[in-house]
């Protein structure tokens, strides 16, 4: 039997490689005669370097500003003339300690210093991975890093963090890397929040950042006052920009991305299997097993697990199931997700700590269970197929 493990992270518990090995293990225990191939996934935020550099991409290792200035250490993955750069890494919430978080100070800076070093190796396409950002900045520290000035009144350079947008006059674009022009870049959009108002950056992503309610009302009058500006000197259509279905991901970076960068968006599951060669790997599989932390309606949107199970199917395999922490959909729900069986860690451990804590041997335990339903399904076709084969005699 072939067997694709292409699961994502459980966030909090274990990286999508520490999910692959532990469901492998259970189901070699279990199917010690299957032909397993590990393909741990991401979604375009992070983890999308790890996936690029399994895939053959070489990590490049860099010194960068930090979401509230201190410098951290970044990877970027290279192949060629081609770059992966994730925010998290350099602009992450990850990088803070819970009770350190920066709503109106944090910036992006970081991120834009990346995709500096990006260019300085001589890249001319760069795939850049959004999610789990500290800012709500609208890239401003991105555009910053990259030679664009942000202006007060007096002609002084505005200071790093959303916060700071309420005083900015202008913005001078005329030093901004020559290299950008010249560069293709590619950014994974998953959310599709726009940039401003309620549904946008502030108001949706603002509290998980330490944002108050008076603060998300100033960030978002401070990302409206960036759009304004970079209209003045990029043109009109920058507000159009704004509006657009996923500018408002990570804190507004995908705003910078599409209207600075010129950035094609792409959905960042379907960039990361491309950076792995998914649909290649599960060519010829007999089953497919994916999952991540929590399977909920928005998984159905376009999550790891449901966008794995549709690139299986349009390969046709025959099989497709999934391991994840807890599961609020319904046996048909993830059926029209492409699934065809769902096993949580709940099931086994219901205390919500204890299996975060022990997600590793919980999923092995999974792993043993999938196994055991792969060989009784196969069992069960060629008992069918051999009743068929008899009766046409």
């Amino acid at each position: 039997m072939q067997v694709v493990i292409a699961p994502d992270k459980f966030k909090g518990s274990l990286s999508a490689d520490g999910v692959a090995d532990a469901l492998a293990a259970g189901l070699a225990a279990a199917l010690p005669s299957a032909v397993v191939d590990l393909v741990p996934m991401a979604d375009g935020g992070d983890g999308t370097v790890d996936a690029a550099l399994r895939a053959g991409y070489v990590r490049s290792q860099h010194t960068v500003t930090g979401p509230t200035g201190s410098p951290v250490r970044a990877a970027i993955a290279v192949q060629g003339q081609t770059a992966v750069v994730e925010l998290a890494a350099a602009s992450g919430l990850v990088l803070l300690e819970p009770g350190a978080l920066a709503p109106m100070t944090a910036s992006s800076r970081g991120t834009g210093e990346l995709l500096a070093a990006a260019l300085d190796l001589g890249c001319t396409r760069i795939v850049l991975g959004l999610g789990g950002s500290a800012c709500t900045d609208g890239g401003a520290g991105l555009v910053a890093a990259l030679g664009g000035r942000l202006l007060d009144a007096t002609g002084a350079t505005l200071p790093d963090g959303g916060g700071a947008l309420a005083d900015l006059a202008r913005i001078d674009l005329s030093s901004l890397d020559a290299r950008l022009s010249q560069t293709d870049f590619v950014v994974a959009l998953d959310v599709d929040n726009p940039l401003l108002g309620d549904t946008g950056a502030a108001h949706t992503f603002g509290p998980q950042k330490g944002a108050d309610h008076d603060q998300v009302e100033q960030l978002d009058a401070g990302l409206a006052r960036f759009a304004d500006a970079l209209a003045d000197v990029a043109g009109p259509q920058v507000h159009d920009t704004a509006d657009v279905p996923g500018a408002g991901a990570a804190g507004g970076v995908g705003f910078a991305a599409l209207s600075v960068l010129q950035a094609t968006p792409r959905p960042g599951l379907d960039l990361v299997a491309d950076l792995v060669d998914l649909a290649g790997r599960v060519q010829g599989a007999d089953l497919v097993v994916t999952g991540e932390g929590s399977l909920d309606r928005q998984s159905l949107s376009g999550k790891t697990p449901v966008g794995v199970a549709r690139i299986a199917r349009a390969a046709g395999v025959p099989a497709v199931v999934a391991a994840c922490g807890v599961s609020t959909l319904s046996g048909q729900e993830a059926a029209d997700g492409g699934l065809d069986a769902v096993w949580t860690l709940a099931e086994i451990e219901p205390d919500a700590r204890a299996s975060m804590a022990n997600a590793a041997q919980l999923l092995t335990a999974v792993g043993k269970q999938i196994g055991r339903w792969a060989a009784d399904e196969a069992h069960s076709t060629r008992a069918q197929s051999t009743t068929r084969s008899k009766e046409s005699r």
